[in-house]
């Protein structure tokens, strides 16, 4: 199961390119793209295997500009491609040092202040505990996650530090709470009134384009197992915008993303949409979608940040809805 967990999130970033029209009948033309930043040139390094190539590239970026939080960024990627490679050891030194330097920072500002050193900061927790699970480590792992989101609690890094406790220990265990004050749709079910039923939890939101594409393999599952009860239960949470991050409070934010649900989803118009931070946080949402597959037992049969095709989530949808007790 361990190499699952290697995997590096995924971020999806949408651009608008600004479009120039030069007089008379020349074609419109986009600007040049901006040169790569240290993260993208050192991701790219790593992608090629060159880790010689991407230590220098962060190490020179360091002497010639201090401690930056995107240099900072660029350091934690060391780690995760060691840890992705399975060379533990040197896994653990990267993020060792970036913690460290992180730690240095934060005595002079807070972790949050901008984005970056907090993408640096859990990459280094997390790269830590992969590699101690990697290495047999499993429960020490945990114990390391728990205590540092004591560490961090209420800063933005929760979910990413929950993603991994999860990882390493959700499966197999009773589900974590769906109940919300706010939703959309139908009343968020407590876990008692779920016992029994096979049931997906799609965490998701309302910009993210991969939940946008994981809708229509649900609605088709949906639709090919529910003689056997199978259940959808879909939070998500405020995210502070709407339309082109135009900042938002909840009470415009409400309406747009009660729109989005009904243009998009609009087969889970009558399924409950918890609308929670604390479940995000519980269930670790910092990639969406995350999938959580429950089977009648109440228990947490898989736990998948990210997009699931059609053929990787089917046979998890089948061990679901087999009789509490069975083995398939």
């Amino acid at each position: 199961m361990l190499p699952a967990l290697m995997l590096s999130l995924i971020v999806a970033t949408c651009a608008e390119a600004t479009v120039a029209r030069a007089s008379g009948s020349q074609d419109a033309a986009k600007p040049a793209s901006p040169p790569p930043t240290i993260v993208q040139k050192v991701r790219e390094a790593i992608g090629q295997n060159d880790f010689a190539k991407a230590e220098k590239l962060v190490l020179d970026d360091m002497a010639a500009n201090g401690h930056t939080p995107i240099a900072l960024e660029a350091f934690s990627w060391l780690g995760r491609g060691a840890v992705a490679a399975k060379n533990y050891g040197a896994a653990m030194t990267y993020a060792a040092r970036t913690y460290e330097i992180v730690e240095e920072q934060l005595k002079t500002r807070k972790l949050d202040d901008e984005p970056r050193l907090p993408i640096a900061l859990g990459a280094a927790i997390e790269v830590t505990a992969l590699a101690t699970a990697g290495q047999g480590g499993r429960s020490d792992a945990v114990l390391y996650l728990r205590r540092e989101l004591d560490t961090y609690q209420g800063t933005s890094i929760v979910e990413r530090l929950n993603k991994n406790v999860n990882l390493l220990s959700l499966e197999g265990t009773p589900a974590l709470p769906l109940d919300s004050a706010k939703w959309i749709g139908a009343a968020p079910p407590s876990m008692a009134a779920l016992k029994g039923k096979p049931v997906i939890v799609y965490l998701w939101a309302h910009w993210c384009p991969d939940c946008k594409a994981q809708g229509p393999v649900l609605e088709a599952l949906l639709e090919k197992y529910k003689s056997s009860g199978l259940t959808l239960v879909a939070p998500t949470k405020f995210y502070g915008y709407v339309a082109k991050r135009e900042p938002a409070g909840p009470e415009v934010e409400l309406p747009y993303l009660t729109s989005i649900r009904d243009s998009v989803y609009p087969w889970m118009k009558n399924l409950p949409v918890p609308i929670s931070e604390e479940i995000f946080a519980q269930y670790g949402v910092s990639t969406t979608p995350t999938l959580v597959l429950i089977d009648r037992a109440g228990n947490v049969s898989k736990y998948n940040p990210g997009q699931l095709t059609t053929a990787q989530l089917e046979p998890l949808i089948q061990k679901i809805i087999a009789p509490a007790g069975s083995a398939r």
